[in-house]
């Protein structure tokens, strides 16, 4: 709280050309839930004082789109964006899903013959090989880099920013308060960075003062319409399994794929419950032994 009142941030607003230029290319409109989020986070990035704000939704409410527009702000702004997520898998996969999603977007950039650049996105994990690395930390510098994704490398001694202006850290529990300051401070020495946290991880309001007392809550509570309805049955007679791994079957015949989870790894001595070790040697062995 004291570093929100007494530390001057940047400000950055929704209302530019990069920003619309995002959400005209969206094959789909905005929920009435993101609509509000970004909303609430807009008015946050406009004030000249750091944003601290934690985006809680389920997985496929839409918070990447969200995130993605607030990262584009502080681009239109003259500033760099960064997304910094827990393991380099899900870095991967976020850098991924931005890109596709952003593709051949153009900045606006009044310097150039054009009058628009391409925006440039880079990967930064420790599996990036030394050149490439050399390349990027050296164009994050001078400013080339707008948006950087990657994992806790981004806080490294080694990484410096031209001017960082909005970081999103994504499943904040697995950072810590002081990880998510050392970004902040990877900003400019005279403003703080924007910061805003996501999390698919259901929060009772209670939990999330204890544990984001320093943070203010936006939360996707509906899904984008047209997504598949889940359907969840209950398998409780031999016939009904055995019909279970039949859907299974079917399923992968179309080129999908399934999953088992089982209570334990190995087998218990004090509970009657399959383990994963035990089904798996089941299913190949049997109902399911001619599949991979």
């Amino acid at each position: 709280r004291r570093i929100e009142r007494e530390t001057a941030g940047l400000s950055h607003s929704l209302d530019g050309e990069l920003v619309a230029r995002f959400h005209e290319r969206l094959p789909f409109p905005l929920t009435g839930a993101q609509e509000r989020a970004i909303r609430e986070i807009g008015a946050d990035l406009e004030l000249e004082r750091p944003m601290h704000r934690l985006l809680q939704g389920d997985v496929g409410s839409g918070k990447t789109v969200v995130a993605i527009t607030a990262l584009l702000a502080g681009v239109q702004s003259g500033h760099q964006g960064a997304l910094m997520a827990p393991t380099e898998v899900l870095a991967e996969q976020h850098h991924l899903g931005v890109t596709s999603m952003l593709g051949d977007l153009m900045v606006p950039d009044p310097t150039t013959l054009m009058g628009d650049r391409p925006l440039r996105i880079e990967l930064l994990t420790n599996r990036v090989g030394a050149g490439d690395r050399r390349k990027i930390l050296a164009d994050l510098v001078t400013g080339k880099v707008d948006i950087v994704i990657g994992t806790h490398a981004l806080i490294q001694d080694k990484v410096e920013y031209s001017s960082l202006g909005v970081v999103v850290i994504d499943e904040q529990h697995r950072f810590g308060v002081e990880q998510r300051a050392a970004l902040r401070d990877k900003g400019d020495a005279s403003a703080a960075a924007d910061v805003l946290v996501m999390t698919a991880t259901p929060i009772p309001r209670t939990a999330a003062m204890t544990v984001y007392g320093d943070l203010d809550v936006s939360e996707l509570d509906e899904l984008p319409p047209g997504r598949t309805p889940i359907v969840t049955h209950w398998a409780q007679t031999d016939a009904e399994v055995a019909e279970v791994w039949d859907e299974v079957r079917t399923e992968v015949a179309a080129g999908r794929q399934a999953y088992v989870v089982c209570p334990l790894i190995g087998e218990s001595e004090a509970l009657d419950v399959s383990s994963a070790t035990e089904t798996y040697e089941e299913l190949t062995g049997g109902v399911l032994h001619d599949l991979r």
